[in-house]
């Protein structure tokens, strides 16, 4: 049972890279060798793990009221003002006050079963990544000599929530670490998995519009986080609403156990949403990027606050933040790196969109930024919402949605379902509409962002209105669902998914075969993904019928390939494929 939960804990690293069995042939041998030097390198100097293990937060400054947490029924739960609900749209809100180590305390003691249940699936998830027991060790070793003096780096109120978070997590993985250091890393994981190896490869969109781009002039943004970790982590989406005893107000998108911020807004109109950036390794973990967007939520009130915040921490990845703000009825783009710190605005266009590349001049001679903008896919998608902002002069939120909702290519061109030049990939965890001046936020439900927008107006929310009845959405402003969730297209997109393992099986598996008609039906399903044919091609070159292959390969270089090493993977192929037939 040890062995096997060691296993688990690599997902702490893939996280953020939201990785499939394909992407893990293109990595896994590499993050494993890098992981194993790393490890070699500095185990020597790993003395500072104890230090970091003994560390526990001042929380006896708090007052505390341990929860007893009341059912109303199998989707209700309360403990004095504190409630948690099910909505019709199956998003769970958690709504919840007190000064920091009560806010741990009410969270954990409202949502145990569901952050419980995350860690499972999370941890889960890692099973068969790294087979070898003698590397799962190394990575566990290497992982706490990391993370050893990130609580350095974290605010003593956060770790004293997370402290009290942390009362209520399972106890099956402390062999990892114990509970309250175990949460304090996880929220490490997001920034570990696209530092490692410069591995970022997801892919978020978010954009900010203003003045003569929207219908009333009033600021409205935008944004898909496309993030996974599988659709069962996907399922329980969790939207708080915070109201801490010092500081501001705020609603956040997320998971279960999560107390950092990836998307949010404040009662003052403040919002925050985050886009990986390229990464250099940094030599060990300082501050989350989500606790600096938290930190951003809690306690600015404008740009300037904001951006005082952000560049006062020390992180440990690259990031872009979109700021918008409601007091400046603007929007700006935080960057951040270990070693740099820039800031992009906008003078009269009253637009900014915000990718996974660097706009600022602080980043203008950055090689690595510029290397990601020619390789990536995400110029591509960034020349997108400039097309769809010209065919779509003035923007509301159900103009909003379907822009977040746009599966099509440059000029419309079919690029397959799932490609990640899309504004919508098919795999977002949730998608996020605010606007700050009315502070109404609609929070997109499943599958993907396709599901219905719910609506929710932070100045009812943060009212002294008591939550007894267990309503917190404006359900009347609700964006309806997306027609395309009762198509032909994405029921056979659905069907596509799952037949990808059976694909990827055969691939790996010389004993696995697939018959002509399995091949036909699948590509069938999707056939403008460019990695449909990819991956039939390597099936084919596997089971060395070449001709075939070689077909295939070709194909799929006729389609809009994701990006310029995606490319050459086809092509290297290809010619191998070539000299067989010779």
């Amino acid at each position: 049972m040890k062995n096997r939960g060691i296993n688990r804990q690599y997902m702490m690293i893939c996280k953020e890279c939201r990785w499939t069995n394909i992407d893990l042939q293109y990595h896994r041998k590499e993050i494993q060798r890098f992981i194993l030097c790393v490890f070699l390198t500095f185990s020597i100097t790993s003395c500072g793990i104890r230090k970091s293990i003994r560390h526990i937060p001042g929380v006896k400054q708090y007052s505390l009221d341990i929860p007893v947490v009341k059912t109303i029924n199998d989707s209700t739960f309360s403990f004095n003002q504190n409630y948690l609900t099910k909505n019709k749209q199956q998003l769970w809100e958690l709504y919840i006050k007190g000064n920091p180590l009560q806010l741990g305390y009410n969270n954990g003691a409202l949502t145990q079963g569901l952050m419980q249940k995350q860690e499972d699936i999370f941890f889960s998830k890692v099973e068969g990544f790294v087979p070898s027991k003698f590397k799962q060790n190394l990575l566990r070793s290497f992982l706490k000599w990391y993370n050893r003096k990130m609580y350095l780096n974290v605010r003593e109120d956060f770790q004293a929530e997370l402290y009290g978070l942390s009362r209520y997590s399972s106890d099956k993985y402390n062999f990892i670490a114990p509970k309250y250091l175990r949460n304090l890393y996880l929220h490490g994981a997001h920034d570990i998995g696209h530092a490692m190896q410069d591995l970022m490869v997801v892919g978020c969109t978010s954009l900010a519009v203003w003045d003569e781009n929207t219908e009333d002039g009033d600021l409205l943004i935008g944004r898909n986080f496309d993030f996974y970790v599988g659709d069962d982590f996907a399922k329980n989406k969790l939207i708080e609403f915070v109201e801490p005893e010092i500081g501001i107000p705020y609603l956040s998108v997320s998971w279960p156990g999560m107390i950092g911020v990836v998307s949010g807004m404040n009662k003052e109109g403040i919002t925050v949403t985050i886009n990986a950036g390229k990464s250099k390794i940094p030599l060990i973990a300082k501050t989350p990027i989500s606790l600096v967007t938290r930190e951003i939520l809690q306690f600015a009130k404008n740009i300037d606050e904001a951006i005082a915040i952000a560049r006062k921490r020390k992180v440990f990845v690259s990031e872009s933040i979109l700021v918008g703000s409601s007091n400046d009825k603007n929007a700006v783009i935080i960057e951040v790196s270990p070693d740099n710190f820039g800031v992009y605005k906008v003078e009269n266009t009253h637009r900014i969109f915000c990718t996974n590349h660097f706009q600022s001049d602080a980043y203008k001679d950055d090689k690595r930024n510029k290397k990601h903008i020619i390789e990536s896919h995400s110029e591509y998608r960034y020349e997108k919402l400039q097309e769809l902002l010209q065919e779509n002069k003035k923007l509301n939120p159900e103009k909003m949605a379907s822009i977040l909702r746009d599966k099509s290519g440059i000029k419309g061109k079919k690029i397959g379902y799932g490609n990640e030049k899309a504004i919508n990939q098919l795999l977002a965890h949730h998608a996020v509409i605010f606007s700050p001046q009315k502070k109404l936020v609609w929070v997109s439900s499943s599958p993907y962002q396709l599901g219905e927008f719910v609506c929710y107006d932070l100045n009812t929310i943060f009212s002294d209105k008591k939550h007894t009845d267990g309503e917190f959405a404006r359900s009347s402003l609700n964006i309806p669902k997306d027609p395309f969730v009762d198509s032909h297209e994405f029921i056979n997109y659905e069907k596509y998914k799952k037949l990808s393992t059976q694909v990827e099986d055969a691939i790996d598996n010389k004993d696995n075969l697939l018959s002509e008609e399995f091949i036909h039906s699948y590509q069938s399903l999707n056939p403008d993904f460019w990695l449909v044919h990819y991956q039939i091609g390597k099936y084919y070159f596997n089971k060395k019928q070449y001709s075939n292959a070689n077909l295939q390969f070709e194909k799929a270089l006729t389609k809009e390939i994701t990006t310029i090493p995606d490319k050459e993977h086809v092509e290297e192929y290809r010619q191998k494929t070539l000299k067989k037939l010779r």
